[in-house]
């Protein structure tokens, strides 16, 4: 069997080889193509950054606009290799240069990110595929049946090189009809490398009708597009990744950043007829506020250390106790002050319930247990909660009303039946942060400290830890962005550097608690 590709006819036999024949080249122009670039200095170039981005070709014409908006406000130069979706994915997986990769569909992200290809991901839009005919449909094509008609011919995407061929193959498969319009396309009709291409085909009357996208069939005035029940459901979002072989990273994202902006590239992509995602508002040197409890900060700092660099942004940290930070939060949203954190990493789930209103869904971080903190040698003997109520023993715990560790620490007491006596008779001090626990052990200021294990590395040679033997004896870190925030993305992209480092976290002291391969993901919010 044959399968005809633009204008050429080829056997099913001999389309591997010639795929990978033209993967080579298409990989050499596009490696040639970034070196060029790089290379040749253009005038009023000056020292801005420059940049090279692999796009598919169906967004073209929004993305063209959005690039000269950049380059007039900033002077950035963006060069861009245009193509399907799969062939720029296989294109830049050969290569392994550039800074930028935006496709039509968000499965082809996944991949790249799987591959190591990708880090940072921006979310753009929606589109869905449609039927598309020529102005005044004058074959009268209704249907995805009509497709099969002996005098209708039609175009699709090349399943192996176009997100809109894979999803039109995968939606045909579904309802049970690629064999037969595959069949008859290869028969009658053409299968094409890119949407436009497809487009084209249908506005020149070369065929009857084509599967592309809603948003591209609105950038043809010549053409219409029909609604099919089958293919509603492949409603797909594009999205914007920063290439790992980005030079210039800071660059990069801040150009991502723009075009996935509300305010900037995100108007753009709407007069386009794109269905736009939520984007942050366009700021040039952003700024978030990351409010954090104290149990964090050891290795929460090198990891937004890391991410500042990086993404080129400022994060205004607040460590406290996690009862002053939530008290704080009540007054910041009653005062209606724009001071509101974006982003909330609490020491325990206990304290993020306490605002949950105010925050999007939490992911589960990391954990760590409560421990009984005593001098090297344990020199009062202590071996668990009840030796901590023995006479004349001091002992040191978190104020309950001002940090986790303290209200944790009381829901521990009292399930043991030890909370009341142990308060009125040996505590001799209530911290407000868990921070300042360990401490009050090393200065004997205490005999013993109940006291995060976190806590607890930093003075290895001055303490003993004993473990306590309970399911309350833990604290779950979670991390959630404020429904207020206007940099939701941005600090969407904050908790996924915090994800990627399960290795620091695991220094730390803390038990990880995400999935195996250290990053997940703040799904994008539907129009």
């Amino acid at each position: 069997m044959a399968i005809r590709i633009g204008a050429v006819r080829v056997r099913r036999g001999v389309t591997n080889n010639l795929h990978a024949l033209t993967l080579s080249a298409a990989a050499s122009l596009a490696i040639l193509g970034f070196l060029l670039y790089r290379g040749v200095q253009q005038p009023g170039d000056g020292n801005a950054p420059r940049l090279f981005m692999y796009c598919a070709a169906g967004l073209r014409y929004p993305v063209e606009e959005i690039v000269q908006q950049y380059r007039q406000r900033y002077g950035v130069q963006v060069e861009i290799q245009y193509g399907g979706s799969n062939t720029l994915l296989n294109q830049l997986e050969v290569a392994r240069v550039g800074d930028l990769y935006l496709c039509a569909d968000e499965t082809y992200i996944r991949q790249a990110r799987s591959k190591g290809l990708v880090r940072e991901v921006l979310p753009i839009a929606f589109q869905t595929p449609v039927i598309v005919v020529k102005k005044g449909n004058p074959k009268r094509i209704a249907m995805l049946d009509d497709l099969l008609r002996e005098d209708v011919t039609v175009a699709l995407g090349n399943p192996d090189g176009a997100a809109i061929g894979k999803i039109t193959h995968d939606l045909l498969t579904a309802a049970g009809l690629w064999e037969k319009i595959s069949a008859h396309v290869t028969k009658r009709g053409v299968f094409k490398p890119t949407v436009n291409e497809i487009a084209n085909d249908v506005k020149l009357g070369s065929v009857d009708a084509g599967i592309i996208w809603d948003a591209t069939a609105a950038q043809y005035p010549e053409l219409e597009s029909i609604k099919a029940d089958a293919l509603d459901p492949g409603a797909s979002l594009v999205e914007v990744g920063v290439l790992s072989s980005a030079r210039n990273p800071s660059a990069a994202i801040r150009f991502a950043r723009y075009v996935a902006a509300s305010n900037a590239g995100l108007e753009t992509f709407a007069k386009h007829s794109l269905r736009v995602t939520n984007g942050d508002l366009w700021d040039e040197n952003p700024e978030i506020t990351f409010f954090a409890g104290s149990v964090n900060r050891r290795a929460l700092e090198p990891i937004i250390s890391e991410f500042e660099r990086r993404e080129g942004v400022r994060v205004n940290t607040v460590y406290n106790g996690c009862g002053i930070l939530t008290a704080q939060m009540r007054t910041i949203q009653q005062n209606q002050d724009k001071t509101f954190p974006d982003a909330y990493m609490a020491c325990d789930v206990y304290y993020l319930d306490n605002v949950r209103e105010l925050f999007q869904e939490a992911v589960n971080v990391s954990d760590t247990d409560i421990v009984i903190a005593v001098q090297k040698g344990n020199p009062k003997g202590i071996r668990e909660l009840k030796d901590l109520t023995r006479a004349g023993m001091r002992v040191a715990v978190g104020q309950p009303e001002q940090c986790t560790i303290g209200a944790l620490t009381k829901r521990l007491l009292e399930h043991e039946g030890l909370y009341d006596t142990l308060i009125s008779g040996n505590v001799v001090t209530q911290t407000a942060t868990s921070a300042m626990l360990v401490p009050a052990v090393t200065t004997n200021s205490a005999d013993a400290a109940l006291a995060y294990a976190t806590d607890t590395l930093g003075e290895p040679g001055r303490i003993e830890v004993i473990r306590l033997d309970s399911e309350l004896a833990k604290a779950i870190q979670p991390f959630s962005i404020a429904r207020s925030s206007q940099h939701k993305q941005l600090a969407r992209r904050l908790f996924e550097q915090v994800a990627r480092s399960r290795e620091i976290f695991e220094k730390s002291g803390f038990h990880w608690r995400l999935d195996a391969s250290g990053e997940r993901e703040v799904p994008a919010e539907k129009p």
